[in-house]
């Protein structure tokens, strides 16, 4: 989805994805400034909108924009942006935590094998305001997620043994 185009996510904000211009705006309501950190930060999140990355992984592509960043500033930053509304921070049991710019409602595919996630667009799940409306319940975030093997662990042998993923439940 594009900027401005409404979503009932995230208690009626118009923002969908992260770009330089709404994390600069919602920072800047919040009182917060567009630090040179925030914004390699914001640019990586940006040019990587569709891998999910991790912390770490922000954090390395970050630095090369900006020498002066510490890992425990992308944390916070990564933290702030998520409690702001302006990304997600997808957490897992198994894996470290993912963070993403699309905010609009969608399913996130994960694999189990090589924990690559995908988005995948879906029409609203339910309506929101008619929520809030029959039980007073404000929906502040969602999150769908199918689990599962993404194109290329199906097509790998699992673990060296000459049988594809698809092959072992049938």
């Amino acid at each position: 989805m594009r900027e401005g185009v409404l979503s009932t996510l995230r208690n009626d904000s118009e923002l969908t994805s992260v770009t330089k211009e709404t994390a600069s705006r919602q920072l800047k309501a919040k009182g917060l400034k567009l630090t040179p950190q925030r914004l390699a930060i914001i640019e990586v999140l940006i040019e990587k909108r569709d891998s999910h990355p991790s912390a770490r992984s922000v954090y390395e592509e970050a630095k090369k924009k900006k020498k002066s960043l510490s890992l425990s500033t992308t944390y916070a930053t990564l933290n702030e942006l998520s409690r702001l509304g302006i990304i997600k921070t997808l957490q897992f049991d198994t894996m470290e935590n993912r963070y993403e710019g699309n905010i609009a409602e969608h399913l996130n595919l994960v694999c189990g094998r090589c924990g690559k996630i995908l988005d995948y667009e879906v029409p609203p799940v339910a309506d929101q305001r008619e929520i809030a409306k029959k039980t007073g319940f404000s929906v502040t975030d969602t999150r769908l997620e199918y689990y599962g093997h993404c194109r290329d662990c199906r097509a790998r042998p699992k673990g060296g043994g000459g049988k594809r993923v698809d092959e072992e439940n049938g």
